[in-house]
């Protein structure tokens, strides 16, 4: 028995206009599909399959928290994960995937193995920017990065638990003398001024 043989639906056998499937995601499962974004996690999927004319309807219901790194201090951290999926499968000669939830599988076969899909929901559900909340992150590597953000010694500290970062004005505006010590910039700009 292979590792994901128990997400493998049989459409072609269905007895029924409607199936109901259940899963529960474990580390193993991440383990096994060795996708780089989750290692670790615990979620609920219920998968309803329900027949449509000549294709057939696959929804998600997925549940539950993985474990992720925090993108500010990299130590792992829970981010829940909660949402609902559709994928539409029908038969043809040969595999193919049509769109973004259009799946032709060999009507010969008549299964799909939905583990992949399933982990790619999941990929997708989880924001740009994961971060612990404020004040949980690693202490040390706060410190770390507040040392590397300072620019000189008389700086003061960035505190790095803040949201965002952002840059001041004054630190973003061009000094004019720095302008007038190459004269071929201001030629640059005349050639572009005439266009």
């Amino acid at each position: 028995m292979g590792k994901f043989d128990k997400y493998k639906i049989d459409l072609k056998g269905m007895q029924a206009d409607t199936c109901k499937y259940e899963f529960l995601l474990d580390n193993l499962f991440f383990a096994n599909i060795d996708g780089p974004e989750i290692q670790k996690g615990k979620i609920n999927v219920v998968l309803t399959v329900k027949k449509v004319s000549h294709a057939f309807e696959l929804s998600f219901q997925t549940e539950g928290t993985v474990k992720i790194p925090c993108d500010r201090c990299l130590d792992e951290m829970e981010q829940l994960v909660a949402t609902s999926d559709k994928l539409m499968v029908k038969f043809g000669r040969d595999y193919a995937e049509e769109g973004t939830n259009l799946i032709v599988i060999p009507e010969e076969e008549g299964e799909i193995n939905v583990a992949w899909f399933i982990y790619e929901f999941i990929v997708l559900a989880i924001p740009m920017k994961h971060v612990h909340a404020p004040g949980k992150c690693n202490k040390a590597m706060t410190s770390k990065l507040n040392k590397h953000l300072r620019t000189s010694s008389s700086d003061e500290e960035v505190d790095v638990n803040e949201e965002t970062f952002e840059v001041s004005e004054e630190d973003n505006t061009i000094d004019d003398t720095d302008e007038r010590m190459d004269p071929r910039w201001n030629d640059l700009k005349k050639i572009l001024d005439n266009n």
